[in-house]
């Protein structure tokens, strides 16, 4: 099984060299896409020689994984796993992934919240969020899954497929898992340990939280019910 790790990182440039050294010394393939920072995240990526694919403009989360899943796509990777650049996903669960995909999985998640091993737990608004979301997911999908928001995540051959064709935009995690539900992929979840942010700060407001449930719950909602339609 040929791994790549994608990294996607935006005004990541405090972070990004620690992920990438620890990337290294498990000794992964990775692609950090730079998702048009503006801050140094390009510059000291190329300074230290990092594999690195910068995007002209800024796409979004969204936007950069799927850059990361495109790049895994033609490069014959067989499993891609999402890594996020400000350093709070520990590499050494990198293997539970890979195994979960190699036992039949197609969308292996990494969560917090299965077979719980302490770590970072997100703040207590945000794990309100999540269990919203996991509601509309079963609701709209039939699947239980605890940690959707989770960017730990590794993807088979067939969801490289996928997700190279089609990726959400904006915030993907939740309506992605649906989406790959919906086209009869095997969605799994993995307990990890994750830590806080290692640098930098969270693009999510509490403004744009609200946007977040609203638009990621109706989309959530409209993808499992338009399917049960069909």
């Amino acid at each position: 099984m040929r791994v790549l790790l994608i990294v996607p990182a935006y005004n990541e440039e405090e972070s990004i060299l620690g992920v990438v050294g620890e990337i290294r010394a498990a000794g992964y393939d990775y692609v950090v896409v730079n998702d048009g920072s503006s801050d140094s995240t390009a510059k000291v990526c190329r300074a230290a020689g990092v594999n690195l694919l910068s995007l002209s403009r800024n796409l979004g989360i969204g936007g950069a994984v799927q850059a990361g899943h495109l790049y895994a796509y033609e490069h014959g990777y067989d499993i891609d796993i999402q890594v996020d650049g400000d350093g709070q996903h520990d590499i050494s669960y990198v293997p539970r992934l890979v195994e979960a995909i190699e036992n039949g999985a197609d969308l292996a998640i990494g969560s917090r919240f299965v077979s719980a091993t302490g770590g970072f737990q997100s703040t207590a608004l945000r794990r309100l969020g999540i269990g919203w979301l996991k509601g509309c997911i079963r609701l709209a999908s039939g699947l239980t899954i605890h940690d959707a928001t989770s960017g730990f995540r590794a993807s088979g051959r067939r969801a490289i497929e996928l997700f190279a064709r089609n990726y959400p935009f904006d915030y993907p995690e939740p309506e992605s898992i649906v989406t790959a539900h919906r086209s009869g992929l095997k969605v799994v979840e993995v307990g990890v340990t994750m830590r806080e942010r290692q640098g930098g700060t969270t693009s999510i407001s509490p403004l744009s939280s609200i946007y977040y449930m609203i638009k990621v719950s109706l989309a959530v909602l409209i993808q499992g019910f338009g399917t049960r339609r069909g």
